[in-house]
């Protein structure tokens, strides 16, 4: 009786097995789920370690974010009153902010945005922002920033041994900017005011009169008064 029953169980795949032959499989078929999911979990561990593996390699090679250092520039003026500068250095977008107090301690801001050669004036006393383009000398002037900060965060200019230059800008009036046009540090920067497009020049001329004037300075003992004038619309 049992032997027909078994032979009519393995009819489909054409397999005639006696008692303790079913008694082998069944055990066979019972330890198949566990072995399947050993060989699962094996794999998912493999799968686990690659992967963390992989993640670590690319955090490793990945370069990490240089957070914005400050350096400080003393330097006196031609009548020998020190006068502090501070600068923002942010290497990872190719900015630089100076700070710059005057005599009056009144602090007007420059912005150097190196990735698309612009230079930003914010006087303090003005309601409006200054741009202009950058030149050879304003990348010199800057790259000495950039590799000096690297080494130090504050640097003592000797007054015989600084260079003075004098650069004059004329504001054309008419030529205002769209804000939403520039980048987002130049918008924050100057959210609050007109922007005017800057025309460098030899000198404003006797006809024209200097409004006012910036005073930057470098680690590299060179020291620019950008001073403004406005030109006839």
């Amino acid at each position: 009786m049992t032997s027909t029953v078994l032979k009519a169980c393995h009819r489909s795949l054409c397999v005639e097995t006696s008692p303790q032959d079913g008694d082998s499989a069944a055990s066979s078929q019972s330890r198949f789920p566990h072995k399947a999911f050993w060989v699962i979990l094996s794999a998912s561990l493999l799968l686990v370690i690659v992967a963390l593996g992989l993640t670590g390699h690319l955090g490793l090679s990945r370069p990490h974010s240089q957070p914005s250092q400050i350096v400080r520039i003393t330097v006196p003026d031609q009548t020998g009153v020190l006068i502090n500068q501070s600068a923002v250095v942010d290497q990872q977008n190719d900015l630089v902010t100076f700070c710059v107090t005057s005599p009056a301690n009144q602090t007007s801001t420059v912005l150097f945005d190196i990735k698309h050669g612009l230079i930003c004036y914010k006087p303090v006393d003005q309601q409006s922002c200054f741009l202009r383009k950058m030149e050879m000398s304003d990348y010199d002037n800057v790259r000495s920033l950039l590799h000096e900060s690297a080494h130090k965060n504050h640097f003592q200019l000797s007054g015989n041994e600084t260079q003075r230059q004098t650069e004059f800008l004329g504001v054309l009036a008419a030529s205002q900017v769209d804000v939403s046009t520039l980048e987002e540090p130049l918008q924050a920067l100057c959210q609050d005011r007109s922007i005017h497009w800057t025309k460098r020049a030899e000198g404003p001329g006797k006809q024209r009169l200097v409004y006012f004037c910036i005073d930057i300075c470098f680690p590299s003992n060179i020291c620019v008064s950008v001073c403004f004038y406005y030109l006839p619309e």
